[in-house]
């Protein structure tokens, strides 16, 4: 498999992007008190299976755990990938969703 492209952070977008042959995939935030919301992820059908969502997923969880935010996953990608990676993710997730989410 080839390497999974570069993660960028548009700021002025609020959201996370992978750009490759003329498409972009991106995951959206919304910065609250304290928190991320993470409403929404599209990845584009030729990026499937090459690892971009799950790219785009970890440097959105990451840029939440290095600025101490709680994590609100409101879209069914991010919270799909906090379920199949629980023990790496569990201490971001917001109460409310850690307990929704079945990560105790």
């Amino acid at each position: 498999m080839a390497d999974v492209p570069e993660v960028t952070h548009n700021t002025a977008a609020h959201r996370f992007e992978v750009n490759l042959d003329g498409q972009t995939a991106f995951a959206e935030y919304n910065l609250v008190d304290h928190g991320m919301i993470l409403p929404h992820t599209v990845v584009p059908p030729a990026f499937e299976g090459r690892g971009v969502g799950s790219a785009l997923a970890k440097a959105a969880l990451g840029y939440a755990r290095d600025h101490g935010l709680k994590v609100i996953p409101t879209c069914p990608f991010i919270a799909a990938y906090l379920q199949k990676h629980p023990s790496d993710w569990r201490d971001i997730v917001h109460d409310t969703y850690r307990t929704k989410l079945g990560l105790g």
